[in-house]
């Protein structure tokens, strides 16, 4: 049986002090709905998010994939094949996409990718938000300049707009807040990179308020299955 994780305020304020300053998007000034997509990183990280979006009064999803989940490298053809239709389905008036650990391809193909992504939210803005380094092993270190490349080609994708997650997980791995996998977070570096992105989005849409930490930092989250090596 897991033990629920108790989360610290304090620690969470003080991890969102220096928050990103972003252009703010000039549409309507309120959130919205949000869609979530991404990897099984993004997967352990939207359980936190939902309790804090749904504080918050935000309707949110999250469509992030375990073992995949990626708009390019391997298995991006199966997430094209639904991801389309789901944001059609959900509607939503943003769209994050955290970068997956399996972005893997040349630079072109990266930015194929990502153009394809931005067209394919329709109405909706796109937010891509940066991978947290992970500890490579022999399955990952092939692919590591791909990943370094991820963000810069990001940056440059028309109608998109890039989060730089680095002031939450630093530049290298590190294993706070980290399983000990080297790749997926645990209950603590969620509940950060939640009080982040929170504040982030509310510096590109100023009618947005994120909750205070106390309405969804110890709501049981933090026993998903999916926080392991923790």
């Amino acid at each position: 049986m897991k033990t629920r994780i108790g989360i610290t305020v304090g620690a969470l304020l003080l991890s969102a002090c220096s928050s990103p300053s972003p252009t703010p998007v000039p549409v309507r000034p309120d959130l919205g709905a949000v869609l979530f997509a991404g990897d099984s990183v993004a997967a352990g990280e939207s359980a936190p998010l939902t309790e804090a979006f749904a504080a918050a009064g935000v309707r949110f999803r999250s469509i992030a994939s375990e073992g995949g989940g990626n708009v390019v490298g391997p298995n991006a053809e199966a997430t094209w094949e639904t991801l389309p239709a789901a944001i059609a389905e959900d509607r939503p008036a943003v769209v994050i996409y955290q970068i997956t650990t399996y972005d893997w391809g040349t630079e072109p193909e990266q930015r194929a990718a990502y153009t394809r992504l931005a067209e394919s939210v329709g109405d909706a803005t796109l937010v891509i938000v940066t991978v947290p380094p992970i500890r490579a092993d022999d399955f990952y270190t092939p692919h590591l300049a791909d990943l370094a490349r991820t963000a810069t080609v990001a940056r440059d994708v028309p109608g998109a707009h890039l989060l730089d997650a680095s002031e939450v997980w630093g530049t290298e791995f590190t294993p706070d807040g980290r399983s000990t996998d080297g790749i997926h977070t645990c209950p603590q570096g969620a509940a950060r990179f939640t009080t982040w992105l929170l504040r982030a989005l509310a510096a590109l849409w100023p009618g947005f308020t994120p909750p205070a930490p106390d309405t969804w930092a110890n709501t049981g989250w933090s026993t998903d299955r999916r926080f392991v090596g923790c």
